[in-house]
């Protein structure tokens, strides 16, 4: 399945190639994701309850679309205590690590003039849980706590419903993390009623939360209604390892990360030959103990990669052009390396910052960018929750000492209204 390419070879660029290809709009569910949501904004809930029936088999009532209290508390009493346990040691250190991004405004202050920026936080937030493969508390923990800490106070989860009910661990998640409010519907139909409203759904100002490809393609299109905070790709590991790297840890990072869907990315970059034969080894042999070995196996088929690179320096030049969402550097001297990684949406330092700490209970967010969009782009945090205001104030002297300024530059511009708009102010004739 897995072989070790030579770096610089036909086969090795080939492979790369393929793996910064990934992603890409699909015309026909661009189509059909453009048609469900405007048939959601014209027939509201009756709408969601046609697509809910034709897409999950499920046939819902208008008053089943938001889980109640009682259900949630049979479904939290579900959940076994030790699971319960995890997840409120991970809500309370993925808050305490958010908790140190909140922002102020500031002020600037001069003679007769006062500027600053207010930092107000959102009012109504929507957060998608995928459904479908696994159920992920994890992720809602992720994308619910920072909107929390930033003071959002209307949280409004979607997720698909299924016929033996939402999953426990993810209405308990919900409901430890802060949210208003669970809903059992999912898809580009929740987006779309997200976006824009129904008879028993509230828009929202912002969507966040990941989804397959019919839920990223409607998040795409209603942005600008709302904001998104970002078009989730498939999830990708790139790991630069030395002659110190153990290739069971290795091969356990790249399995942990194609397990998640066949289009996961999961890559090494190794110094040594002998390194890359043993972690293409140990990757064949950890994969038959892994239940989920046939999506892993899928996944590793269509984008698993082992590179032999000449060293360090060119297995930053790799990583830093595929951009990856995680990276991992199980090299001698993690921290002299990190400096020279400028994208990726997170670094993990050493062979035992496992990426399943990130996952999980580190703090720091795993909604990550993907797709190479870590060139731009940042994890999800408190600061996507809030937005910011410019503040301006001015008396007479502080409008009189710009505005010979304003007057040149609005004159400059055609503007001769902005320049009058100051003269009148002081006293000064027309133009």
């Amino acid at each position: 399945m897995l072989e070790v390419l030579k770096d610089g070879t036909k086969a090795a660029n080939a492979r790369i190639g393929k793996l910064l290809a990934r992603g890409g709009g699909d015309p026909k569910i661009d189509a059909q994701v453009t048609e469900i949501i405007r048939t959601v904004r014209r027939g509201g809930d009756r709408a969601l309850i046609k697509y809910t029936k034709r897409f999950d088999g499920i046939t819902l009532r208008k008053r089943d679309i938001v889980v109640t209290e009682k259900e949630i508390d049979r479904a939290a009493a579900q959940v076994r205590p030790a699971v319960r346990r995890a997840l409120q040691t991970a809500q309370s250190r993925i808050a305490k690590f958010h908790r140190l991004q909140r922002e102020k405004g500031f002020e600037l202050k001069e003679k007769g003039l006062r500027t600053g920026i207010r930092v107000t936080p959102l009012e109504r937030v929507g957060v998608y849980v995928p459904g479908g493969r696994a159920a992920y508390p994890s992720s809602v923990l992720m994308n619910i706590v920072p909107a929390k800490v930033a003071g959002v106070e209307d949280i409004t989860v979607v997720t698909p419903p299924a016929a033996e009910g939402i999953v426990a661990e993810v209405l308990l998640a919900a409901r430890l993390a802060g949210a208003t409010r669970v809903l059992q519907i999912g898809g580009a139909q929740a987006i779309a009623a997200l976006a824009y409203g129904t008879e028993s759904i509230d828009r929202v100002d912002k969507i966040v939360g990941p989804g397959n490809i019919y839920v990223a393609t409607a998040k795409r299109q209603v942005f600008g209604a709302v904001d998104i905070d970002m078009i989730a790709g498939p999830t990708e590991v790139l790991i630069i390892a030395d002659t110190s790297a153990d290739p069971e840890f290795v091969a356990a990072d790249m399995l942990a990360q194609a397990e998640h869907d066949p289009l996961s990315a999961a890559v090494c970059l190794a110094t040594s030959s002998r390194l890359a034969t043993r972690v293409v080894a140990a990757v064949e042999r950890q994969l038959a103990e892994l239940p989920r070995r046939s999506i892993a196996s899928r996944s590793l088929k269509r984008y698993g990669t082992v590179v032999h690179v000449s060293g360090l320096r060119r297995a930053t030049e790799i990583a830093n052009q595929i951009a990856p969402e995680h990276i991992e550097l199980f090299v001698k001297k993690p921290h002299k390396l990190l400096d020279d990684i400028r994208h990726a949406g997170a670094v993990f330092l050493g062979q035992y910052a496992t990426e399943s700490l990130g996952d999980y209970v580190a703090g720091p967010n795993h909604v990550l960018p993907t797709g190479g969009s870590a060139r731009f782009a940042s994890p999800l945090g408190v600061y996507d929750f809030v937005k910011r205001t410019s503040i301006i104030e001015a008396g007479r002297d502080g409008l009189a000492k710009l505005a010979g300024t304003i007057d040149r530059l609005a004159m400059s511009e055609g503007l001769e209204g902005h320049a009058l708009a100051v003269r009148r102010r002081l006293g000064g004739g027309g133009i």
